[in-house]
This record gives C-alpha cells, structure tokens and sequence, in this order.
C-alpha cells in the first residue's frame, strides 16, 4: 500500500525515464548500469538499431522494462541504485549455478530474477 508522501516510481525508475518519449529510455537503463549499446542489445536479445532507432516500442520498453524493474527491486532491497547496478552485472546468484542477473535476463530469465527478489524481500535467504 502507497503511503500519502511516497513517490509513484522508484528512484532508479525514475532516473531511467524519459518524460518526452513518455517511457523507459535504454540509454538511460545502459548508462545507469554502465553498459555499452552492444551490452544492453545482448541482455535486452534485442537489436541495438532497435534500441536506439525505436526506443518507444513495445518490444524495447517490455525488455528494456524487465532490466529497470529488476534492478529497481534490487535498490529497494539495497537501498541503494548504484550499488544494486553493481548487483545486476556482478553478484553471483545462488541456486542459479553462479549467474548473474544479468546473465539470467540475457539468457530469457528475467521472471525468475524477479522471483528471487521477491523470496528475499519476504525474508528469504540469498
């Protein structure tokens, strides 16, 4: 449940979104994370004339979308979006035979990153 005073979109997300395109913007995801275009197109197995010709659609925004919304969770758990970018690219993920997250999501996982997430925010073990 929102609380009165407590902003709509997460730090990170709202870093990472572009009120002109009205969307998450991959240059932004890519440089909060410190990724080159080719890096972001392979994690997002997009393109990276997609990412940058056609950031607005639906097909950019809904990969695009599955990084920032697992690294947003990520700061919430942290508390902190630089060192949960860091998390992302480097931090070994038990149970998942020692891939990152963003190995997870390169590879069609993101699903199951978010799940991870959601055990640890209710108490879970990493």
């Amino acid at each position: 449940m929102r609380t009165k005073n407590a902003p709509i979109l997460s730090s990170f997300l709202a870093r990472t979104t572009d009120p002109r395109a009205g969307g998450i913007s991959p240059e932004l995801v890519g440089g909060a994370l410190r990724m080159s275009v080719a890096d972001m197109s392979k994690v997002t197995r997009l393109h990276r004339n997609t990412l940058t010709r056609a950031p607005g659609s639906p097909s950019v925004q809904e990969r695009v979308g599955e990084v920032a919304r697992i690294v947003s969770a990520a700061a919430e758990l942290i508390g902190d979006d630089n060192k949960a970018a860091v998390w992302f690219r480097h931090q070994p993920l038990a149970g998942f035979e020692g891939r990152t997250a963003e190995e997870l999501v390169a590879a069609g996982h993101a699903d199951a990153v978010l799940k991870h997430l959601d055990q640890l925010a209710d108490g879970g073990y990493a």
